[in-house]
C-alpha cells in the first residue's frame, strides 16, 4: 500500500486528491510545518534530502516530486484513468496543462511570493516584470477555461489535480484576487463539487476551508 507523506497546506494535497480520485488505497502519514520558520520538520528530510513534501513510499520505493509522483501512480495504478492517450484529440492539450502547473503558474507565483515579501517600490523593474508575467499566466488559464470545462478539455483529467494547489492553497502564502478570473472561479466551484477533492481536503488538511473563489 502507498504511504503518502503530507505536509500541511501544501503542494502534497495532489497527491492525496489524485488517490482520492482513482480509489486507490493509501496510508497517510501527516507532517506538520515549524510554527516560526513555516518550514518541513526534519522528519521529510530522513525520508528525502530536500526535505519537502509530498515523499510517496511504495514497498523499497522513496519518491519525492509531485509531478513525478502523479507520473508514477498514474503508471503503475491508473488502469488508464484520468489521463489522454496520444490518439485522443486532446492529447497535446492534456500534456501541456499537467506540466503547466509546475513549469509556469507554481513558479511566477513562487517568484512573486518572494518578492512581495521584500518589500520592495512598486516601480521596481523586477517586481513590475514578475507581476506582468503572473498576469499573463493567469490570463491564459481564463482564456482557457473560457472555452474547456477542465483544462485538458471536456473531460477531468491528472492536469487538474497538478493545478488545483496553485489557484487555492497556494493564496494562503500569497495571496490573490481571482474577481478579474470568472471562468477560474467557476472551474473551482466545479472543482469543489468533486467528492474526491472534498474527501482529499478533510483528510489532508481537516482544519482549513478549501479557497474556491
Amino acid at each position: 500500500m502507498l504511504t503518502i507523506h503530507h505536509l500541511g497546506i501544501s503542494q502534497s494535497e495532489r497527491i492525496v486528491w489524485l488517490c482520492e480520485e482513482l480509489g486507490l488505497p493509501y496510508t497517510l502519514q501527516h507532517h506538520t510545518r515549524d510554527a516560526v520558520t513555516m518550514l518541513s520538520p526534519p522528519a521529510l528530510k530522513a525520508l528525502h534530502p530536500l526535505g519537502a513534501a509530498p515523499v510517496i513510499v511504495d514497498g523499497d520505493l522513496v519518491l519525492a516530486e509531485s509531478g513525478a509522483i502523479v507520473d508514477y501512480i498514474l503508471a503503475k495504478y491508473g488502469g488508464g484513468r484520468l489521463v489522454l492517450g496520444p490518439d485522443h484529440p486532446d492529447f497535446a492539450q492534456y500534456l501541456y496543462w499537467l506540466h503547466f502547473a509546475n513549469g509556469n503558474l507554481q513558479p511566477v507565483l513562487g517568484r512573486n511570493m518572494v518578492l512581495r515579501r521584500l518589500n520592495l517600490a512598486a516601480d521596481n523593474p523586477t517586481l513590475v516584470a514578475t507581476r506582468g508575467r503572473l498576469d499573463l499566466v493567469l490570463n491564459l488559464v481564463e482564456a482557457r477555461l473560457g472555452v474547456a470545462e477542465y483544462l485538458a478539455g471536456s473531460v477531468f483529467t491528472a492536469a487538474d489535480t497538478m493545478t488545483v494547489f496553485s489557484l487555492t492553497t497556494m493564496r494562503t502564502f500569497f495571496p490573490f484576487d481571482l474577481a478579474p478570473y470568472p471562468h477560474i472561479r467557476a472551474y473551482l466551484r466545479r472543482i469543489g463539487d468533486r467528492p474526491a477533492y472534498r474527501s482529499a481536503m478533510r483528510k489532508g488538511d481537516p482544519g482549513m476551508e478549501p479557497m474556491l473563489d
